[in-house]
């Protein structure tokens, strides 16, 4: 008995690796096969869209370091929008805690480095990188964006983009070295998976709220 018992386990364990293997697989094709074409490393080759969607991230590591991953995006954003590729800059980040607050470190470091004040806006739900693109077209009415982050992670907006009906470019900020991305990569098939299921249930942002015009500021 203890060995049939046995048995069953391990081949239910073979098969939820099977498919979870397989989820992966699957998940990354689409993402990589949406985003062909979409996505942009040099600033020359990006075409002229009103708006950039800059994707939030930790100004700061755990441990107190610097998070390259952010300098890495307000770099980004910035080339673009002094190369006149985006008129307005779209911070979407996590606010969720009083003490923590990607959008408002984004913008004073825009500032910082030149960027107008009134040309910044900011989306204080961006909990998700689905809830910062659904809303980029819900809240903020864009249905045309430039999405700013690393490579991977601009893929599988576009293809949050695309599923919404936003016609989306992404453009690439400056990755980071082998340390960073190893577990960077397996942490980004499985959000891959994750995305495709909360599509195709219809998983909505956790807050939407009213309208904001981008440029009315002005």
């Amino acid at each position: 008995m203890l060995k049939k018992i046995i048995k069953k386990i391990i081949l239910f364990g073979i098969l939820s690796i099977f498919i979870s293997g397989l989820l992966i697989v699957i998940a990354n094709y689409f993402v990589e096969k949406k985003s062909e074409g979409k996505i942009f490393s040099e600033v020359e080759q990006v075409e002229v869209n009103d708006v950039g969607l800059l994707l939030g991230t930790a100004k700061y590591m755990y441990d107190g370091r610097e998070n390259l991953y952010y300098t890495y995006r307000i770099d980004a954003a910035v080339a673009l929008f002094e190369a006149g590729k985006i008129s307005y800059i779209l911070v979407s980040g996590d606010n969720g805690r009083k003490e923590y607050d990607e959008p408002s470190s984004m913008k004073e470091d825009l500032i910082a480095r030149g960027v107008p004040e009134e040309k910044i806006y900011l989306d204080y739900a961006g909990f998700r990188t689905l809830d910062s693109v659904v809303r980029s077209k819900e809240i903020f009415g864009q249905e045309i964006i430039t999405v700013i982050s690393q490579e991977f992670h601009n893929k599988r907006a576009i293809y949050i983009a695309q599923s919404k009906g936003i016609e989306a470019i992404g453009f690439n900020a400056k990755d980071v070295n082998i340390y960073y991305l190893v577990n960077i990569n397996i942490r980004e098939k499985l959000a891959r998976v994750k995305m495709i299921g909360d599509l195709m249930f219809g998983k909505d942002p956790k807050f939407l709220g009213e309208k904001i015009e981008i440029g009315g500021k002005e």
